[in-house]
Formats: structure tokens, sequence, C-alpha cells
């Protein structure tokens, strides 16, 4: 099993910043991918970024340039630096980690909000 524990959301005007971190615990040997997903009322969750064990990253078209993932010196962090942020990001933002693929993620965090006011 593996937990992973989100931080960072909050209140931010359009055009700031917000820093998410993720804190992986448990078999954290499994996973071979995390990524940040995030979910609006009514809405599909969808993939903002991941990124594989070996370090490539992918990212949703709406955040590149905007958006980077990036994972801690021990591994079992990854964070998400979100710049130039807009209302249309406003989401709950989760945590996700997998030992397959980007479709397939196996462990969720509980997720924490990021509301941008315009």
């Amino acid at each position: 099993q593996v937990q992973l524990v989100e931080s960072g959301g909050g209140l931010v005007q359009a055009g700031g910043s917000l820093r998410l971190s993720c804190a992986a615990s448990g078999s954290i040997f499994s996973i071979n991918v995390m990524g940040w997903y995030r979910q609006v009322p009514g809405k599909q969750r969808e993939l903002v970024a991941g990124i594989t064990k070996g370090g490539s990253t992918i990212y949703a078209d709406s955040v590149k340039g905007r958006f980077t993932i990036s994972r801690g010196n021990a591994k079992n962090w990854v964070f998400l630096q979100m710049n130039s942020l807009k209302p249309e990001d406003t989401a709950v933002y989760y945590c996700a980690a997998g030992a397959t693929n980007f479709d397939r993620m196996d462990y969720w965090g509980k997720g924490t909000l990021v509301t941008v006011s315009s």
C-alpha cells in the first residue's frame, strides 16, 4: 500500500502562483509513475501533469508552459509548481501514483483545493 498526502492548495489571484506538494509513504518501491490530476464539479477528473520513474514528464495542453512537475531528491515527493494561474485552474487537485501508466493509477490522495479568483 502507498499513502499520498497533498499540501499547498489555497486561494490565489489570477496571475499568481502556488506550489503543491505530495508526500508518498509505504510501498513506494512499487511506484513507477506519479501525477497530479484535477476535478471540478460535474466534470471528469483530468491529468494535469505526470512524471515517470525515469523523469519523463507529460502535461495537459491547458497547462503547458505554466505548470511544472518535479520530484524531490528522495523520490517520494512530487511537486507541482503552478504559475500564471487562471480562474479556470480552480479545482480540487489530487496526487496519484501507480505501477504502470497514467491511465491506471493505483493510489490517490484526498485532494487539495485550489481556487483562483479573477
